[in-house]
């Protein structure tokens, strides 16, 4: 190392972002050595503070390298240089051991990430210690945020405490050169965690290399098996074998949703599905999310046709950890993945829990004994345009952390919506995984301990809780038990301003919110909004004419509910009977009669503008769906219709815009009428129905363009399209392209789902934006 001398530069470098538990120190310490510099570098409570000392040159050439090309899985956000006096006691360079934390963090955990090429090498290799090794890893992948239980991010702080280094393993956490050094869940065969099969009692049949084997031999035999993953159990069967994939859905209670389909390898995925190179490259990502991929119409490699039912497209995933790597290889086939779960419900994380309650179920388990701190589902996402779109953020995206110029003032908690909930809270704006939707006292108590352990893990006390407008979401009355300033957001614009945060804007954009509910500032339900906002304020410009819910929230499980009420608008009763649609015949007049007098009355009856409800109601028009979806399932076989049909009957129907009051209303009851006239006007085959769907989604993409084009202003006003609806891939398309086409820019919303997942993040941007105790003093300065 340099002598010290008065040519010498000594920086102090404090960095913030993903630096901890991502490799980032070793990589410091070798940057380091390269340069030939001496100094430091340790955890705290910001991030990474690093002491830089040696040639001026070396240390500018240091610092470059070190902001353009950090470790894979390292996110930098900030970095702060303090020029300090020569200190003549630097002779070498150190890792120095991490601060304890004792006050608020700022420090970002990385998530989850999938098992690297090298690690593949060595789980392959045979003269390597970790072949064949089911919990191999490194500073570049393996399990971050399912095993910590507290900051920093070290071993004795994780589940892996428990588990002893052995010598070749302590040998390699101690070596900077090492790619290991310093992985918190290093292990070996030796030391780490171990594989178990299980039957279903829980009583153990095997043990390691032969767990494996047995779990191998119960899936081709056609059966049922849970298996232990990083933030999970998933359930696992033969995704070739319609007996046990019809076996898997009775028990799931899923009887229509589609299933994710976990292949050995991208060559193995190419025999059933087809995609794009930005598609190909989702699936091989480090996240490993399943994506939605369009079925082959001739493949090489059949599955059981009650995976994906009546759908163009299928959810597919690689292999993420060395476990799941192994059992695909020796499998040979896919299998279907699914959350370990009564749908609805939160994923299990315990094998006793297993046992307990889906011990009827399954014909096997194979677990280990690394606990799981942080249950996490998988992550999905699909590709439209080109773009990625995130589902649902789980491993691999989430904790989602987006940088904020400035710290945040003062600790302010979002709590989100009531469906696909996720929460969001303070300095750097932390977004937790997907915790899905508040509908039984398991998924309460899930989303409560998330909300307890980030809190705590952060050692942050919200002094501002901001929440849905909405009085009965069990996330908005959770929020009300808190002490501390509570701010209400509504559910529309909440969606808008999600995409305003995860592009750092504080902008006015026009942003377009479809979904199926959410409680408006009237008392209605809303759910197709445009509204022009900004952090500070909206103003609502347009949405569909309101229509009614018969029995309230018994017609989202009940679609029928909603196309008699849209039915009941436009025509007679006795209009409706003479038409002897489809879609009625198996229906009894005597319950559509008592309908139409709860219509008639209003009782039990709310008022929506929801599009979500208005997919439902044309879906069941048209025979795709029954009773009870599942959510999202109208839009779904809506856009698969349409996208197969590519309307070769040239249907054309308008969505007219007129002015109401201070706003404008799409021509809700004109739309309808024009796809029940076409729905009658043909026998509905597949063709007709493809049509029919093709020219509804059509007809709504050209009337949010035509409205978009209305409202520019100079300059151009960027366009948000938030939401549930936008998932449907066809509309989404046709929105894009439409606004593309007459210069009008779409924002982006990854890593952020466009659906309720995201509404925590909208919330929070509000409360950072329009609270005094909250921001400093130059935050919104440093946005502009």
């Amino acid at each position: 190392m340099p002598a010290v001398t008065a040519t010498l530069r000594h920086c102090q470098v404090r960095i913030r972002g993903i630096v901890q538990g991502v490799g980032f120190r070793p990589f410091v310490y070798r940057l380091a050595q390269e340069f030939n510099l001496c100094g430091s570098v340790l955890n705290n409570t910001q991030g990474v503070t690093i002491h830089f000392q040696g040639d001026p040159l070396a240390v500018e050439h240091c610092l470059a390298k070190l902001t353009t090309s950090p470790p894979p899985l390292a996110r930098i956000d900030k970095v702060h240089i303090t020029e300090l006096a020569h200190n003549q006691s630097l002779h070498d360079f150190a890792i120095l051991p991490s601060e304890v934390f004792k006050q608020t963090s700022s420090v970002v955990i990385s998530p989850d990430m999938a098992t690297c090429p090298d690690c593949i090498v060595d789980i392959k290799n045979p003269t390597s210690r970790f072949y064949r090794y089911p919990f191999t890893n490194c500073t570049n992948c393996g399990p971050r945020y399912s095993i910590i239980r507290q900051l920093p991010y070290d071993r004795p702080f994780t589940s892996m405490a428990p588990f002893a280094m052995c010598a070749q393993c302590q040998a390699e956490y101690q070596d900077p050169g090492n790619r290991r050094y310093h992985a918190q869940p290093i292990s070996c065969p030796q030391c780490g965690p171990q594989l178990s099969f299980r039957s279903n009692s829980g009583a153990l049949l095997s043990s390691s290399e032969a767990a494996l084997t047995e779990a191998i031999t119960v899936l081709n035999r056609g059966h049922i098996i849970a298996v232990k993953g990083l933030g999970g159990f998933h359930l696992l069967c033969d995704a070739t074998n319609t007996q046990a994939v019809a076996r898997l859905r009775q028990h799931k209670r899923r009887l229509r949703k589609p299933f994710a389909v976990m292949v050995p390898d991208e060559q193995s995925a190419r025999k059933i599905v087809t995609a794009s190179d930005m598609e190909w490259q989702q699936l091989t990502s480090v996240q490993r999310p399943v994506v939605l991929l369009r079925k082959r119409a001739r493949p090489t490699q059949e599955l059981a046709a009650n995976l994906a039912p009546d759908l163009d497209h299928l959810g597919l995933f690689l292999p993420y950890t060395p476990l799941h790597l192994l059992l695909l290889e020796g499998l040979g086939k896919p299998v279907v993945a699914t959350s370990a779960n009564i749908s609805g419900e939160p994923i299990i994380t315990d094998g006793q829990e297993i046992v307990d309650r889906l011990g009827h179920v399954i014909d096997g388990m194979l677990d280990n004994d690394r606990d799981i701190v942080h249950a996490v589902e998988d992550s999905v996402v699909q590709v439209i345009d080109d773009l990625p779109m995130v589902l649902r953020a789980g491993r691999g995206f989430a904790p989602l952390t987006l940088p904020l110029p400035e710290p945040v003032a003062c600790p302010t908690l979002a709590v989100g919506a009531q469906q696909k909930n996720s929460v969001a809270f303070e300095q750097q704006v932390i977004v937790s995984p997907y915790l899905g939707d508040l509908h039984s006292l398991s998924s309460e108590q899930h989303f409560r301990q998330t909300c307890a352990s980030l809190m705590q893990m952060y050692r942050c006390k919200p002094r501002v809780i901001t929440h849905d407008l909405h009085p009965d979401y069990i996330a908005t009355r959770f929020a009300k038990t808190l002490p501390g300033k509570q701010v209400p957001v509504q559910h529309h614009y909440a969606h808008v301003l999600s995409q305003l945060a995860v592009n750092n804007s504080i902008e006015t954009v026009l942003g377009f919110a479809f979904d199926g509910t959410g409680l408006g500032d009237d008392g209605d339900i809303w759910g197709s909004e445009a509204f022009m906002a900004s952090p500070y304020s909206y103003q609502r410009i347009a949405s569909l004419k309101p229509f009614t819910l018969i029995g309230a929230d018994r017609a989202v499980q009940d679609p029928t509910r909603t196309l008699l009420a849209l039915m009941f608008e436009r025509y007679s009763l006795q209009e409706i009977i003479a038409m002897n649609l489809p879609a009625l015949q198996k229906i009894d007049p005597v319950w559509i009669n008592n309908l139409h007098r709860l219509w008639t009355s209003g009782a039990s009856c709310l008022q929506t503008s929801s599009a979500g409800r208005l997919f439902d109601a044309v879906a069941r028009l048209l025979g795709l769906i029954d009773n009870a979806p599942f959510e999202g399932e109208a839009g779904m076989r809506l856009a698969s219709v349409a996208e197969t049909s590519a309307n070769r009957d040239d249907l054309r129907f308008e969505l007219p815009l007129y002015q109401y009051n201070n706003r404008q209303l799409w021509d809700t009851l004109s739309l309808w009428q024009q796809v029940v006239e076409a729905t009658l006007a043909s026998p509905l085959n597949e063709r007709r129905i493809g049509a029919i769907a093709a020219a509804f989604i059509e007809a709504l993409a050209h009337a949010i363009a035509t409205l978009a084009r209305q409202q520019q202003q100079t300059p151009t006003v960027r366009i948000a399209l938030c939401g549930g609806v936008f998932q449907n891939r066809l509309l989404y398309t046709l929105c894009y392209r439409k606004l593309a086409r007459h210069g009008l820019p779409v924002l982006s919303s990854y890593p952020l789902p466009v659906n309720d997942g995201g509404i925590a993040l909208g919330q929070l941007w509000y409360a950072i934006q329009n609270d005094d105790s909250v921001i400093g003093d130059n935050f919104v300065d440093k946005l502009r």
